[in-house]
């Protein structure tokens, strides 16, 4: 049985700001946007999601709409960007994304999480589901589904998101199968 890793729907923050943990809310469109989700997921047999409100409105109406239980699983939350949190990158500065990148698996510039520290819960959480063997829509972040998508390994990390706000992505036996909106570009 596949996991299937939802990401959540355009939030309500201004263009170009750092949140992974900051809990923001959502945009106007959630409405279309989580009927579109809706309309897109396979049969599941469970909802899950990251404890952030961003997360969890998406999977509570996903739950509603199919009569099934929520579970919320902190290791599904966003990477910890510390002090950048709630920052415009712009502010964080060049030479801080710089260095960040010279060690991107494991430096912490922002006193927050490392990527691998990031990449390491993941992997635990969706062994952890994938071990119940029924479809399970997990509802989630950006770097939670990058995470998942590069699970073995140190990398590549690409910085662009995998899915746009509200895609999908099945991971049968571990290995990404893209569906939903998603963005290349």
């Amino acid at each position: 049985m596949g996991l299937i890793l939802v990401r959540h729907t355009r939030p309500d923050v201004a263009a170009g700001t750092c949140y992974g943990r900051l809990d923001v809310g959502l945009a106007d469109t959630f409405p279309s946007e989580a009927q579109a989700v809706l309309s897109a997921l396979p049969a599941i047999q469970r909802v899950v999601s990251s404890p952030l409100s961003r997360c969890l409105k998406l999977a509570s109406y996903i739950a509603s709409a199919k009569d099934l239980p929520i579970d919320e699983d902190e290791r599904l939350m966003e990477l910890d960007f510390g002090a950048w949190e709630g920052q415009p990158w712009t502010e964080v500065g060049a030479a801080a994304l710089d260095g960040w990148a010279q060690d991107f698996l494991h430096a912490r510039p922002h006193g927050g999480e490392s990527v691998a520290m990031l990449r390491d819960r993941v992997a635990s959480a969706l062994a952890d589901w994938s071990a119940r063997r029924e479809p399970i829509a997990i509802v989630t972040h950006a770097g939670v589904i990058k995470a998942a998508c590069m699970r073995e390994g140190d990398g590549p990390w690409d910085f662009r998101p995998p899915v746009d706000f509200g895609g999908i992505i099945t991971l049968p036996d571990g290995n990404p199968v893209e569906s939903g909106r998603l963005k290349h570009d």
